[in-house]
């Protein structure tokens, strides 16, 4: 059977008036009109609202099935049914064509930039900076001072000799890490948090795969700067021989089970951001050193100090409640920067 096209009037097919159509305006053109008079006619300009009109209409179904898809998979995300969030993940990470063990490194169906982020985050109460002026430096304080005077004030504050007795500033490097996770078998990892930062590593298998030059910047080697929070209990056994709660934390306080770790090499850093951790945390500077600068959040400009900054060395520990404080790091020096922390409350 023959397809033919619907007869628009009398008879005639959309095909036969276009044909119909196209004889006339040669016949126009040949008896001497202009294009330009021609597309001045009211009933040529009908036609083509008609015809915007009809692609208006298109373009709106369009945009209400895109809406409508958008709106059920929100809920479906809020719900978690028929899928959990983590069985969605892993789909749209299975269509990009990664395994579920890459798909660590990027937890969100669709990630929000800083900005986005910084838009939806609740304003603060800019009590906690109004006084800060600068980073506080101290030695040796004792556990009643940091307590009553520094650990819950807001007040960021470097202790320069925080964690210089313990032995992971002899032991932790880059060889270190990867033969303990390699010993592993990075289990337990696929949970855990893996933060790339501007490098193209996906998870710390690749980050432990890196060429040696790299990993220790020889000439021509792009830098790089990575992060990750460890949730292998035999590697956390492994790290807290040689670490401990620093001296100074208030008696009563206790840290995250959570590790979180920083390395990498002279020139990169974390860009501007602030956490959603809950806590205020410590960092101790392992290996090399690492300068951080601070900034209070957009709506206490006009309240606390603009910018601050502070350089950190082997040995020392910055404190500070990264949930208030905007910060951004950038490694110098020579050698490779690591950094271990936690929250404490």
């Amino acid at each position: 059977m023959v397809k033919t096209d619907p007869p628009i009037h009398d008879g005639v097919t959309e095909i036969e008036a276009k044909a119909l159509f196209s004889d006339l305006h040669t016949k126009a053109l040949a008896m001497g009109l202009q294009q330009h008079q021609l597309a001045g006619l009211k009933f040529v300009a009908g036609t083509r609202k008609a015809r915007w009109a009809k692609v208006k209409r298109r373009l709106l179904k369009v945009v209400l099935v895109g809406t409508a898809f958008a709106a059920i998979l929100w809920i479906v995300c809020l719900l978690e049914w028929p899928l959990t969030r983590r069985q969605l993940a892993e789909t749209v990470w299975r269509l990009r064509g990664w395994s579920a063990k890459e798909g660590q490194a990027e937890r969100c169906l669709v990630r929000a930039s800083s900005t986005v982020q910084n838009l939806a985050r609740p304003p603060i109460d800019c009590g906690f900076c109004e006084d800060v002026m600068s980073v506080l430096e101290v030695t040796n304080i004792s556990r009643f001072d940091f307590t009553h005077s520094l650990a819950y004030s807001g007040q960021p504050v470097v202790v320069s000799d925080g964690c210089s007795s313990w032995s992971a500033v002899e032991v932790f490097s880059f060889d270190f890490f990867r033969d303990l996770y390699e010993a592993s078998g990075y289990s337990d990892q696929s949970n855990c948090q893996f933060f790339p930062y501007q490098t193209e590593f996906r998870d710390l298998y690749e980050v432990f795969e890196m060429d040696e030059d790299r990993v220790n910047q020889r000439k021509g080697q792009q830098p790089w700067y990575i992060g990750w929070s460890n949730c292998d209990t035999s590697v956390s056994a492994m790290l807290r021989k040689h670490y401990g709660r620093p001296y100074f934390l208030p008696p009563q306080s206790e840290s995250s089970k959570t590790d979180w770790i920083f390395m990498g090499s002279p020139g990169y850093g974390a860009h501007m951001h602030v956490d959603s951790v809950g806590l205020p945390s410590w960092q101790a500077q392992i290996k090399g050193q690492k300068t951080w600068i601070l900034q209070p959040p957009p709506e206490c400009y006009f309240t606390c100090v603009g910018r601050m900054e502070v350089t950190v060395k082997p040995g020392g520990i910055i404190v500070l409640d990264t949930n208030k404080w905007y910060h951004s790091t950038l490694v110098e020096g020579t050698d490779i920067s690591i950094t271990i922390g936690s929250e404490f409350d």
